[in-house]
């Protein structure tokens, strides 16, 4: 598993923090999200973040 760059965290994290509501553990729905709640226009890093996005909320939901 590759280590993600620190752009890719940092935005992750504001993003759930800000719209927790906006994101669950479908990587379809959360790449949505982040088109419609960011200025990424990069294809990769719009997935990138939404990865990140859908493993952290799996793992929450793993753990609770």
């Amino acid at each position: 598993m590759a280590i993600k760059p620190k752009y890719v965290k940092q935005l992750g994290g504001i993003l759930l923090e800000r719209y927790p509501e906006a994101f669950n553990t479908d990587f379809e729905t959360n790449k949505d999200s982040v088109t419609k709640l960011t200025n990424v226009e990069s294809k990769g890093v719009r997935n990138r973040i939404a990865g990140y996005i859908t493993r952290k909320k799996s793992s929450a939901a793993a753990n609770a």
